[in-house]
């Protein structure tokens, strides 16, 4: 095994609740082990911009496991190998300095915590000699080859417990309620937080929806008695011959921002059902407060993970949730593909069992 003596660690793309416990786990590991752990901030601008690290120590990151966000900060526009800057260009190739920052800094690996776009850029530094491993995060869920990445679990939660709030008041006021969901390219928050939630339509980006059989479904509840309707919608999920609500395109540096669908959802039904229809974007409130007991479990069991990797020298890899274990992927593998819900899956056959539309 190789001698590991100092190890960074950083949080890229957007944040979710349990990148504290990762980071906790991760140096109270290490210093267990005589490794001293250097925090990177806001993802790779720690080690393209001098004086962004700090040594951590047990002492830091007590008291942060239930924490949401993370004490190191985050960004999705630090990509080093087309870095966002005010010229005619747009871009700048950054990567040889953050190459050059890491042999400085005396570091013998790098553990990197976030989304697929953090992973791919974790991967392309590995295939250059920088020892790393990397930690799923995302809350959609979206990343191949981990059953469940931390920060899931608790946007679930949060999305089902507002779906029962808005149960009561679409029923004292006999309203269609459309509830927007994240979830950009894959449905994963919406088909959990709608069943969960007791939704009757669930719109997700993995099946075109028609609005015309949502309103059949809707109107067919009315004529047995239902007086109220609960819809859920995934960010990204896309009419049949539409296109994606967009509220930014894709830009030099910049991933396109995702918006709007639950309010175009609601304005169509409310016309083709005659029913009041409201609309509320649950957003950034996915993101935040506290971890639920199973992403503190899930975050705190992948940061130890990955530093028994770095200790065995198994670096190019990925944590991973294949349960009831947590075992090694190669970022190769896993870099560049999206987890969606698949038209077998068990949940959603048992929500199309259950009467729930999917509009297709």
């Amino acid at each position: 095994m190789p001698t590991v003596k100092r190890i960074g660690i950083l949080t890229g793309g957007g944040d979710a609740p349990g990148l504290n416990a990762v980071i906790r786990a991760v140096v109270k590991t290490a210093y267990n082990a005589g490794i001293e752990c250097i925090g990177l901030e806001d993802s790779f601008d720690g080690l393209i911009e001098p004086g962004r690290s700090r040594v951590l120590t047990p002492r830091d990151v007590t008291g942060i496991l239930r924490l949401g966000g993370t004490i190191l900060g985050t960004t999705n526009r630090g990509n080093p190998f087309a870095y966002p800057i005010n010229t005619s260009d747009g871009t700048k190739d950054y990567s040889d300095r953050v190459i050059e920052m890491f042999h400085d800094m005396k570091l013998d690996a790098l553990v990197t915590i976030g989304g697929d776009g953090t992973l791919a850029i974790a991967q392309q530094f590995g295939s250059r000699g920088i020892p790393i491993v990397g930690v799923p995060k995302t809350i959609d869920n979206d990343i191949v080859g981990t059953t469940n990445c931390f920060g899931f679990d608790t946007a679930v939660d949060f999305a089902t417990d507002a779906i029962d709030r808005l149960h009561t008041t679409a029923e004292a006021h006999r309203r269609v309620m459309v509830v927007e969901v994240m979830g950009r390219y894959a449905g994963w928050i919406a088909l959990y937080a709608g069943v969960a939630g007791g939704a009757d339509v669930i719109l997700i980006p993995e099946i075109r929806y028609d609005l015309s059989i949502v309103t059949e479904r809707l109107l067919e509840r009315e004529k047995w008695g239902a007086r109220f309707s609960i819809v859920v919608v995934a960010e990204g999920a896309i009419p049949k011959g539409g296109k994606r609500a967009l509220v930014e395109e894709a830009s030099e540096g910049r991933v396109e921002r995702l918006g709007g669908v639950g309010a175009q959802v609601s304005s169509e039904l409310g016309e083709m059902t005659g029913k009041e229809t409201r609309s509320v974007v649950l957003g950034h409130l996915q993101r935040g407060g506290a971890p639920t007991s199973f992403d503190r479990v899930l975050a705190t069991r992948f940061g130890g993970k990955a530093v028994e990797l770095i200790r065995r020298g198994e670096f190019g890899t990925m944590v991973a949730f294949a349960p009831p274990d947590i075992i090694a992927r190669r970022l190769e593998d896993v870099v560049g593909k999206t987890k969606t819900v698949p038209m077998d899956f068990d949940l959603l056959l048992t929500a199309k069992a259950l009467g729930v539309t999917f509009g297709d």
